[in-house]
């Protein structure tokens, strides 16, 4: 019979197994060398869970009982990253590689530098946040500057120490960093069984499984899913006794604080070296558990990464050295052609289905008629298909060997296959003439115009698109906001909830602000990147229509096929018609200014601060239109200093920088009085609301 424990002793016994159950994590998913077999560590999980069960004072969100302990959530939180989340630029072949080896050498003025090489995983980007070593916050990588809060859904994955070690290295106050969630092949095929013997569609191959497991609504059902994580760079960090001066640092601390990094990682001498690891991983890519489809270069030390800087979206610094597109052998059973969002015919190839490393594929791009006649593509060829960046599939060569005469030659049509309009040839593309009376180009221009990075309509997706302009409520982009809750109760699928949600969604969204719009509207090489841009230059919709060659090729990111893009975008009749109908219809077409008393000035936090957590500040200085970063550097306007202040106060002096302490930056803010008034010094959402 068990002993029944006092409320002493069980708190006590659950904290022995709570600091047991952590070290067998460490020794599993860290080190890889577990102690124990699963069958006695279920023990200690059931024990402890048996015990807060029956002592729940004792339970604290950083047990490993805690894996799933959040509701779920009805949608995902933005969140800012603590620092920008860039990607990488590609490099196809060593000479690609040895330049970039030649530039960096060249930019830094050494003859030689030392490299970090890894693999680079297939999954999704993820940021975790530590406060005094204990789990606090995770996030998607989104856009490299905000991404979804998926804190309690990320809590569910096994790997991920909930609590930081402190054992080997002292533990940071503040941790940010960076790790890419991955589903093993042999947990994605047997998740895909279990899919397709329940009725489902499978998932297309492992990235869009880990991918679509991290975003479930209901941390219980990422959960269930085998998830994987591997770490690979520290963002940001903060705390006394700590200083990493390299890429090989970083990695070796992070194994210390018990996260996990891959065990292929390798400090390269030089450029050579790295060449071999990325040799040697090619030969090894089919024997791991993983997907991988290249590696990563880095520059190892610090100093020569914060010298050699960062672009717009990558940093100058590192490099993806990719593995050649896997081909697999196929014939072709026809040509297609697919009407796109801005009327560009492209032909596609329908496949007899074929493996391609994990993903089936049916499909497969031909870009253009130029492409089929280059490559002398004929309907009945056997081909090869290669995952082109290992996701989109297309033709790279055909088997004319194989040919038996009774193939047959592909000729692109001269009316548009959806709506029957007339087609012209553009440089190398075909395109409809139709414009949104083309069902194909209306539906994909909705789509796009309703998506999340744009006018951010949720409920808005690809089949309800569909629906709504098969029914003939939508028409032309305008008629979303015609839209009643009425017309959408008389459509299947829509029931009271949905439509009202629906409708209100629409209304949200007319607030977007102008730079969504640009990027909404589909204008032909404009991304959100350029749209912000434009909106920030010319900040009305009006004054952008009236917009020359010349001006827009004045602004530095803008080359001459976006200018013309542009201009011949808003030079057609019936885009302006449309851009009129939205503005009566209350969709807000002008640039908001940042306002506030900090705007434009850059501030840098060290130390502690009494009167407000680093997350309370740095939302003050950006609700104000200020910068929060997190080095220090001649661009910083003003470093504020709390208690017990880091590396960044000693830098910040050597620079001659304006170093402020809490009360003056209180100041600063105008806090002062209102703390008279309040008689205390107040919350964060006491002083918002003041």
């Amino acid at each position: 019979m068990e002993k029944k424990l006092s409320r002493e002793e069980a708190k006590k016994r659950i904290e022995w197994l709570r600091k047991e159950i952590w070290r067998h994590n460490y020794l599993y998913y860290v080190l890889n060398k577990p102690e124990i077999s699963d069958e006695e560590y279920d023990k200690l999980m059931e024990e402890l869970r048996r015990l807060e069960e029956q002592f729940p004072e004792f339970i604290t969100p950083d047990s490993p009982t805690q894996r799933v302990g959040a509701p779920p959530a009805k949608e995902f939180k933005t969140v800012k990253h603590v620092k920008p989340m860039l990607s990488l630029d590609a490099a196809r072949d060593e000479e690609e590689i040895r330049a970039f080896d030649r530039r960096v050498r060249r930019e830094l003025g050494v003859e030689n530098v030392e490299y970090v090489a890894e693999p680079k995983l297939d999954g999704l980007s993820v940021e975790l946040i530590y406060e005094d070593g204990k789990y606090k916050r995770g996030s998607t990588r989104g856009d490299g500057i905000n991404g979804e809060d998926v804190t309690e859904n990320i809590r569910t994955i096994r790997a991920v120490p909930l609590v930081l070690r402190g054992e080997e290295l002292p533990i940071p106050k503040m941790l940010a960093v960076r790790g890419e969630v991955i589903m093993h092949i042999d947990d994605f095929e047997k998740l895909n069984k279990e899919l397709i013997q329940r009725g489902e569609e499978p998932l297309a191959n492992p990235r869009n499984a880990a991918a679509g497991s991290l975003r479930r609504l209901d941390p219980k059902e990422t959960a269930e899913r085998p998830l994987d994580i591997f770490f690979y760079e520290i963002m940001h960090y903060e705390g006394d006794g700590i200083k990493i001066e390299s890429q090989w640092e970083a990695l070796q601390c992070l194994k210390k604080w018990g996260l996990k990094i891959n065990p292929h990682v390798k400090l390269c001498k030089n450029i050579d070296e790295a060449i071999e690891y990325h040799r040697k991983m090619e030969e090894m890519r089919e024997k791991l558990e993983y997907e991988i489809d290249g590696v990563v270069i880095k520059v190892n030390k610090f100093e020569y990464q914060e010298k050699l800087g960062i672009k717009t979206r990558s940093p100058r610094w590192a490099i993806a050295y990719k593995f050649p597109p896997r081909k697999e052998e196929t014939q072709i059973v026809d040509i297609v052609v697919q009407v796109g969002r801005t009327g560009i015919l492209t032909p596609v190839a329908l496949l007899k289905p074929v493996d391609v490393k994990g993903v089936t594929v049916s499909r497969a791009t031909l870009h253009n008629e130029d492409y089929i006649k280059e490559k002398d593509i004929r309907i009945g060829d056997w081909v090869k298909v290669a995952r082109a960046g290992d996701v989109i599939p297309e033709v790279v060569e055909v088997i004319k060997e194989k040919r038996t005469g009774n193939e047959k030659e592909f000729k692109m049509p001269d009316k548009c296959p959806v709506c029957g309009s007339r087609v012209v040839k553009e440089g190398a593309y075909y395109r409809c003439t139709g414009g949104l009376s083309c069902p194909a180009q209306l539906k994909r221009s909705i789509a796009h115009f309703a998506s999340k990075n744009a006018m951010d309509i949720e409920g808005l997706g690809g089949k309800t698109v569909d629906l709504l302009v098969e029914k003939g409520l939508i028409k032309r982009i305008s008629d979303i906001y015609r839209l009643t809750k009425r017309d959408l109760l008389r459509l299947p699928r829509f029931g009271e909830k949905a439509a009202k949600n629906l409708v209100e969604a629409i209304e949200k969204s007319k607030d977007r602000g102008l730079a969504r719009l640009i990027f909404a509207l589909g204008i032909p090489n404009v991304g959100e990147h350029t749209a912000r841009i434009l909106a920030e230059k010319f900040k009305t919709i009006d004054r952008l229509m009236q917009a020359t060659e010349a001006e827009l090729l004045a602004i530095n990111e803008i080359g001459p096929e976006t200018a013309s893009s542009i201009v011949n975008f808003f030079r057609e009749e019936r885009n302006r018609r449309e851009i009129e109908e939205l503005k009566k219809l209350g969709v807000k077409m002008e640039y908001e200014e940042e306002k506030g008393k900090l705007k434009g000035k850059v501030f840098v936090f060290t130390g502690t601060l009494k009167s407000f957590s680093r997350e309370e500040a740095k939302e003050l200085v950006e609700k104000e239109g200020g910068i929060v970063v997190n080095s220090v550097s001649k661009n910083v306007d003003y470093v504020v200093a709390g208690e017990n202040p880091g590396s960044k106060y000693e830098k910040a002096k050597q620079l001659g920088l304006k170093i402020i302490g809490e009360e003056e930056f209180k100041k600063l803010l105008g806090i002062e009085e209102k703390e008279e008034r309040k008689g205390k010094i107040m919350t964060l959402d006491e002083f918002f609301k003041a």
